[in-house]
């Protein structure tokens, strides 16, 4: 894939941050009185793997003014190599704004992963493109690849123009754009028709295009088999009957990509990713991967294919490098991964988890 040139950040991504809270020791909600608390946001997680391993992101989002809570959140991202621009919200009394909280167990064994979502007042749905200069972010500074979710895109009205402002600006400019479908019927209700317009102006514009077969079908209207079950096999044979149903929609995108997942116990997993570069498909079949964490290991999966593709490798390369980051982060007590280097990478790729010394 070309990319600009001579840009300040690899990759750019409108959020909305927040705190993930999780009970410690794989404990449930309900039975827990101690907590680790995380920043965190999917595209923020998407953005660490790259972030890691050298390269300078932006962080595109909003902050609740005053608070202790945003403060948390700005000195995590510093921490984490992101840049970040943000208004700062006025919070108007303990009714007003604020950044969601996400309650998050990791269960164990037979025992399933559980989340509970506080998004009441979320800061992040007044995301409005009037606070941001477009010209300067794409124009002047650069950008190689800004990142779009459609849990982004879905949140409110102004953040689904504010995607769809950024993707247009991005083009504009020669960005690549990659976005993540990120369904979520919750987010929908009620919405339908303008959210259907918002998500197929934003997949005419991209580059690389992510998400599973109810993904497609919700967001951009394509008909196409049902979303497999259980058995990985047939996963991967709708998901090439769909994609190229995708592909003539939306000639322009370059890669097609996700993962797959089948989950034996809450620790153990098949894990597993398929691309399509317009031309082949890149098919990683399953393999059991151990699992402290499970949430964020999509977001790592396509972390670590967008860096790929910014190292200049192949999407088949780009891929396995994705499934591994991917695999990397479902072993973090974050939700995001941060990998030292790319040899620990390619070490879980390859199956080698012999000590390093």
């Amino acid at each position: 894939m070309k990319f600009r040139e001579n840009c300040k950040y690899a990759v750019c991504c409108p959020t909305s941050m927040g705190v993930r809270i999780t009970p410690i020791n794989g404990q449930p909600i309900e039975s827990s009185t101690d907590y680790k608390m995380q920043a965190t946001s999917a595209e923020s997680n998407v953005l660490a793997i790259s972030a890691a391993l050298g390269m300078k992101n932006l962080v595109l989002t909003t902050f609740v003014k005053g608070s202790p809570i945003a403060e948390f959140i700005k000195r995590d991202l510093r921490s984490r190599n992101f840049d970040f621009i943000g208004k700062d919200v006025d919070a108007g009394g303990p009714w007003g704004y604020r950044h969601q909280f996400n309650i998050a167990e990791r269960g164990y064994g037979t025992r399933g992963p559980r989340v509970a979502n506080d998004r009441a007042g979320e800061v992040g749905r007044t995301l409005d493109v009037k606070d941001f200069d477009l010209d300067q972010i794409f124009g002047k500074d650069g950008v190689q690849i800004v990142h779009l979710s459609g849990l982004i895109a879905a949140l409110s009205p102004s953040t689904s123009e504010f995607c769809v402002q950024i993707a247009e600006a991005a083009k504009k400019y020669g960005t690549l754009i990659s976005f993540d479908l990120n369904f979520r019927a919750s987010f929908w209700k009620g919405r339908e028709e303008e959210l259907s317009a918002a998500f197929k102006r934003i997949a005419s514009l991209s580059d690389i295009l992510i998400g599973n077969e109810e993904d497609y079908q919700l967001c951009l209207g394509l008909k196409g088999p049902e979303a497999g079950g259980k058995d990985l096999g047939s996963k991967i044979d709708s998901f090439k009957k769909m994609i190229m149903d995708a592909h003539a929609a939306y000639p322009n995108v370059k890669v097609f990509a996700t993962t797959l997942r089948q989950v034996i116990a809450a620790n153990q997993h098949l894990w597993g990713g398929i691309s399509f570069d317009g031309e082949k498909f890149n098919v990683i079949e399953p393999r059991p991967i151990y699992v402290y964490d499970r949430i964020g290991g999509g977001d790592g999966f396509v972390g670590g294919l967008l860096y790929g593709l910014l190292k200049d490798m192949s999407v088949l390369e780009a891929t396995e490098f994705g499934w591994a980051t991917g695999a990397y982060t479902a072993t973090c007590e974050t939700d995001y991964g941060m990998p030292a280097n790319e040899d620990i990478i390619w070490s879980i790729y390859s199956g080698d988890a012999r000590v390093k010394r």
